[in-house]
Formats: C-alpha cells, sequence, structure tokens
C-alpha cells in the first residue's frame, strides 16, 4: 500500500481544514516546500497535494508554491483542486506533476475527463467527495444530486483507474476512516486511495489489510499521531 502524505494548500500556505469548512483552518507551515521536503526525507514515495483555492474558486492561486515544491523533491506528486480545463491539466503535467486529479469536473464535465483519459491515462485521478451519500462539488462547498458511488461505477467504465475517495464527515476529524466504502469501491477493480479520517497506525493497518491501493494522511502526521517513517 503506498502512504501519500498530504499538503493542502491556501494562499501559499500548507494547512489543513475540519470537514472541508474554510472556516476551520489550521495553518502548519508557511513554507509548504519545506514540508515536502521533509517527507521526502523521511521516506515518502509520493504526496498528495490539494490546491484548497483551486478546489473553491477554480483558479490556480497556488501555482508559485506547486512550482517551488516540485524542484524542491525528486519523489511523485500528485495534486488536485480546480482542474477544470485541459489548458490547467495539460499546464500541470508539463510542470512535471505525475497525477492531476480531477473532482468537480468530473460531475460538470465529463467530456473532459473522457478527453483526458484518453489522452494521459493513468495520469489522471478523480477525486469522489461524499457528503450525505452524494458526490460534493466545488471544495466540498456544494452537493450535487449524484449518488457517490453510482460516480465511482461511472469513472470505472470512462478508464480511470485511480479514485481518491474521501467520506467529508470524516476529515480532519481523527475519528478513523469510512471502511465500509473503501471495501465497496476496491470491489469495483479500481486502484482507491483512502482519504479523510486515516488517524492511527490501526487505521492504515486495516486499509493494507483490505488490499487499499493507498491512503492519504494529513493531520494526523501534523500533530504527530501518526510518525510517516513508522507506517512507510
Amino acid at each position: 500500500m503506498i502512504i501519500f502524505p498530504a499538503i493542502d494548500l491556501k494562499d501559499g500556505k500548507a494547512v489543513r481544514l475540519s470537514k472541508g469548512d474554510f472556516n476551520k483552518v489550521d495553518i502548519f507551515s508557511n513554507n509548504p516546500w519545506e514540508v515536502a521536503k521533509e517527507f521526502e526525507k523521511k521516506g515518502a514515495e509520493w504526496i498528495h497535494m490539494v490546491d484548497l483555492d483551486g478546489a473553491k474558486d477554480g483558479e490556480n492561486k497556488n501555482l508559485d508554491v506547486i512550482k517551488k515544491i516540485r524542484e524542491t523533491v525528486d519523489i511523485k506528486l500528485q495534486l488536485g483542486g480546480g482542474i477544470r480545463t485541459i489548458e490547467t491539466a495539460e499546464l500541470l503535467l508539463d510542470l512535471g506533476i505525475d497525477r492531476i486529479i480531477l473532482g468537480t469536473a468530473a460531475i460538470e464535465n465529463p467530456e473532459l475527463l473522457k478527453t483526458l483519459v484518453n489522452k494521459y491515462g493513468e495520469k489522471i485521478a478523480v477525486s469522489v467527495d461524499e457528503k450525505n451519500g452524494k458526490a460534493a462539488t466545488k471544495g466540498w462547498v456544494e452537493e450535487s444530486n449524484m449518488d457517490a458511488f453510482e460516480l465511482c461505477e461511472t469513472l470505472k467504465k470512462i478508464g480511470v483507474k485511480t479514485i481518491i475517495y474521501t467520506d467529508i464527515s470524516k476529515d480532519g476529524m481523527m475519528a478513523g476512516p469510512n471502511f465500509k466504502a473503501y471495501e465497496k469501491i476496491n470491489r469495483l477493480g479500481v486502484d482507491v486511495i483512502a482519504s479523510g479520517g486515516v488517524s492511527t497506525t490501526k487505521d492504515v493497518d486495516i486499509l493494507k489489510k483490505e488490499n487499499i491501493y493507498g491512503a492519504i494522511i494529513g493531520k494526523a502526521l501534523y500533530l504527530g499521531n501518526i510518525k510517516l517513517e513508522e507506517v512507510l
């Protein structure tokens, strides 16, 4: 299983939100590239990044920081948040981002998703963010009418290989993930990355036993509840 330490970017800083609430922001570092370098030193093979400003507004306000992170580390980077056009997708891939993650666009513009999957294959992932059983959009601010699991089934048919699945009610709450959801999606035959609520080494152990492809760990690392080198 791949461990993805997380860096959430807002206003150029590394932050964490609670339940995706933009009014509940904890700032962990003013220099996110230093956080990335520390993850690399501890042995991480991937880093998961989210441009929160991009996710909410659809604009890449953290591009300079993203570039600096790419220049600072030699490990793989995946990035989501605000990728809603072919131009933005290609810009980020040209910067050296190894995998880009579509969220809102996958729901609102499935033709864009199909085009990118056909062109870039496994470099395209989709983030499915569940809120009350429905898929949320625009940085979790809006709730769609689409059933989150049915969306995962549709993504598989389109050819998406990797799905990052978040139960928003669990995110940043340090209360454990939604294991049942990950097991269910895993049976579809896609690579599932568990996100939201992974807060103890026991959580990681359970996900590994369930043969989940990856786990994103954010707040638990910053608070010291999980030591990255230990889970790696």
